[in-house]
């Protein structure tokens, strides 16, 4: 039956951007990436919980807007993370960064008042490894399972169901989930111990900051020279370096286009915590920090709202680009 569901639910998907019905699994909150509705099929929807940030404070309420849908279907909302984890076996939770994913499961009315044995936590935020084994570890005292699940993708993949899923932790969780994950994403990746999702999205957003600063760059260059941008973008469209992230970022950047799918200021956040991992392993990455500078400029002259491919004004101001 659930097999016929989610194939029925795949068809549906070109027409509906947003998933309703259900109460077997639930979500908390939009990460500001692009992936805050974009979560299950019907049968594992139920409890909506949004988790966002006051005047530099974590602070919870309910998540109306986005949850109206689902209350249309039969949903409910949880006024707190606890109560959504009272009424759930499972929870998925997409935040937006480290303090905001401890918030939700240590503060006042937070998970762990509720967890139990037998209820599953899965976390799909990009946080630091320690980040997660706090959460983890905590949920475990609880008798619960735990599951880090970063994607790798933003608001496109994920409105069309083709984000990658980085999971570790519970495996008998992360098998539970697949049939969520099946629809969420592409494909699916069991990493193993709790962390090594983390750190394989960080390494994943590290290589992807890195090469939009080298990508702006060369349009700055290529303008300064007196070359077509968009002749820049067809010769390495049909090269060995064609790549989706040129081939999408590309023609809205040249536009001074930056409608935010991955804001800048969590792009700048993901650098931060994968030079730390650099730090923890000896690793030495001049590229990396470069471009964590790059974005921390455009951070400070009020870009970090806007998508992360914004960094592009930086050079541009830089190379005094006629563009």
């Amino acid at each position: 039956e659930r097999v016929l569901e989610l194939r029925a639910f795949e068809e549906e998907k070109e027409t509906r951007r947003r998933r309703n019905g259900g109460s077997r699994i639930s979500r908390a909150g939009n990460n500001g990436e692009g992936h805050g509705h974009e979560l299950a099929p019907p049968w594992l929807q139920g409890h909506c919980l949004e988790s966002h940030s006051v005047s530099g404070k974590h602070s919870l309420s309910p998540l109306y807007v986005f949850c109206d849908e689902l209350v249309e279907h039969g949903a409910s909302v949880g006024e707190t993370p606890a109560a959504v984890i009272k009424k759930c076996k499972y929870t998925i939770a997409i935040l937006s960064d480290p303090a905001a994913a401890l918030s939700v499961v240590f503060d006042k009315d937070g998970i762990l008042e509720e967890m139990c044995s037998g209820k599953g936590y899965i976390d799909m935020s990009t946080v630091d490894a320690d980040t997660s084994s706090k959460i983890s570890e905590a949920i475990a005292s609880k008798g619960g399972y735990f599951l880090e699940a970063p994607v790798s993708g933003s608001k496109k993949p994920a409105e069309d169901g083709q984000l990658v899923i980085l999971a570790a932790g519970e495996k008998a969780l992360y098998e539970e989930a697949l049939s969520a994950f099946d629809v969420l994403g592409k494909k699916s990746f069991f990493l193993g111990k709790v962390g090594n999702g983390a750190k394989m999205k960080l390494v994943v957003n590290m290589i992807m900051g890195s090469m939009v600063n080298a990508f702006s760059e060369g349009l700055v260059l290529a303008d300064k020279s007196g070359l077509n941008p968009q002749t820049l973008l067809d010769v390495l469209d049909l090269g060995g370096i064609a790549n989706p992230m040129f081939r999408m970022k590309g023609p809205t950047m040249i536009q001074n286009n930056y409608s935010p799918a991955f804001p800048l200021k969590h792009q700048q956040k993901d650098m931060r915590l994968a030079l730390a991992l650099g730090d923890e392993n000896a690793v030495s990455m001049p590229v990396a920090a470069a471009a964590n500078e790059a974005f921390k400029k455009a951070r400070s002259v009020g870009l970090g709202d806007l998508d992360f491919s914004a960094v592009y004004e930086i050079f541009k101001v830089a190379g005094g680009s006629s563009s």
